[in-house]
């Protein structure tokens, strides 16, 4: 189990790593592997951030993306343990329907190359140069082009084929058109390797091996603990370093500090600007914050079942790809993640979660009232949706409810409620920070890095390695 906050924490520490997301839960695994003294402050009663869970009436429910690539399985394998990494299933059926085309597949390059064929009628040559070209990115390439320009480039004027390959990464990790090519060439490969895939079990039993494993390996787990303020001490004139942190009113000192939360709040508030030269601070300006999202997750009656209707299905009523309307407040725009009892071994019971995109702006201002009349709207809207593909749905349910994009930032912290930090100009800044101020470091969703639960923990293995080579 891991642990609330005590009056028995140490007073120092090697490491203090700030946040238990999968990039900071990987991070301290790897860390106290390599003998340092690791303390995890987590301010949520839950880890995983927004890889997480809870439950209701019976029903356990997923949050986050619901769905990987297999280089997933040799993060954990390598990082964390065997038995973490076996827990990763693929997922065979992940299904399209919109006015433009309707079809299942199997989410790999081989499948897609059929469909693009078959289906869109798109030249062998045109096909296979862009996914030649979208396995060949990588981040020192020239930044300049655009994933519409690298769209254009290989499938001119097909708009029917740009919703096709980017709808379901905009999903994924909140990239746009108008991103750089890179923040979407790079995540869409690593899909199309081998597919996409899940975790069996759910993932309360994936978090629960990870902490069973950090404090096997000997970290200091602390839950419901809220850091106040990153310690930033002077060594000599003009010479700054992390000293530790204030969490819950208490000063706890180390050598390093790790932040796993939002990277503008990280600097901003729990460091503050003065602590950084003014160059750092124009350039931490100029990062902007992904979108957030909303879900509503829907429990089916112990005794019901579902016909098989797919493991993923993206649906929209939108007649072409918009990304305006992919996070409007009444988009028809739609991730449904269908949990049959198979993903949750030993259980007879069925979940759903819809996803949607959503703009921060859109729901914050809302009176309490008009909030309240909003989520029930989302709700309806969704059941109308879901009716289509599983009639009668509503008389199968025994609870709904849904998230919004206030939801997301009361329970993460989130700036805005960001589902996946920042856009790719976070990268080249969080990976900035111990330059500025050393022992002060970042790990989390940002920019090119921002793949969902691979990229999160990815980055947390290049951190921890960072890290230990300035402790040593």
């Amino acid at each position: 189990m891991s642990q609330d906050w005590s009056k028995d924490i140490r007073s120092e520490y090697d490491v203090i790593v700030i946040g238990g997301g999968l990039a900071g839960l990987t991070c301290a695994n790897m860390l106290a592997r390599g003998g340092h003294s690791v303390l995890l402050l987590e301010q949520h009663h839950n880890l995983g951030g927004l890889a997480t869970w809870f439950k209701r009436r019976g029903h356990i429910f997923d949050i986050a993306l619901h769905g990987f690539p297999v280089g997933m399985i040799k993060t954990c394998r390598k990082y964390w343990t065997p038995e973490i990494a076996n827990m990763i299933v693929q997922l065979k059926g992940v299904r399209f329907d919109n006015p433009q085309f309707s079809f299942t597949t199997t989410y790999d390059r081989e499948d897609f190359t059929r469909i693009l064929q078959e289906e869109f009628k798109i030249p062998r040559e045109n096909i296979e140069g862009f996914f030649d070209t979208a396995r060949n990115m990588n981040f020192y390439d020239d930044q300049g082009m655009t994933t519409r320009e690298f769209f254009e480039k290989f499938f001119p004027g097909r708009d029917d084929v740009h919703r096709m390959l980017m709808e379901s990464i905009t999903y994924a990790n909140g990239s746009t058109l108008d991103d750089p090519a890179i923040t979407y060439g790079i995540v869409f490969s690593n899909f199309m390797s081998k597919g996409v895939y899940t975790v069996r079990g759910g993932t309360d039993q994936f978090i629960g091996k990870m902490r069973e494993e950090l404090l096997k390996n000997g970290v200091d787990i602390r839950t419901k603990c809220l850091v106040e303020k990153i310690v930033i001490e002077e060594e000599k004139a003009e010479s700054k370093q992390t000293a530790g942190v204030i969490a819950n009113g208490k000063r706890i000192k180390s050598k390093a500090v790790i932040s796993n939360g939002n990277l503008l709040s990280t600097i901003h508030k729990l460091v503050g600007d003065e602590n950084f030269s003014e160059n750092f601070v124009a350039e931490t300006r100029k990062v902007l914050l992904n979108n957030s999202s909303c879900q509503v997750y829907m429990g089916i009656k112990k005794g019901e079942r579902i016909d098989y209707i797919g493991d993923l299905l993206f649906t929209s009523a939108a007649e072409n790809f918009d990304p305006q309307e992919l996070c409007s407040k009444n988009t028809t725009s739609r991730t449904f993640s269908i949990y049959y009892p198979q993903t949750r071994p030993g259980s007879d019971m069925y979940s759903i979660v819809a996803s949607s995109n959503a703009n921060y702006d859109d729901w914050a201002n809302l009176s309490e009232e008009e909030y309240r009349a909003s989520k029930k709207e989302l709700i309806q809207r969704t059941l109308d949706a879901l009716e289509k593909y599983i009639p009668k749905i509503r008389d199968k349910i025994d609870h709904v409810e849904a998230a919004t994009p206030k939801t997301f930032q009361r329970y993460t912290l989130h700036l805005s409620g960001s589902s996946f930090g920042t856009k790719f100009e976070g990268l080249k800044v969080s990976m900035g920070l111990p330059k500025e101020i050393p022992g002060l470091f970042h790990t989390g969703s940002v920019g090119i890095i921002m793949s969902g639960w691979l990229g999160a923990a990815n980055y947390g293995v290049i951190v921890a390695n960072d890290v230990d080579k300035f402790l040593s």
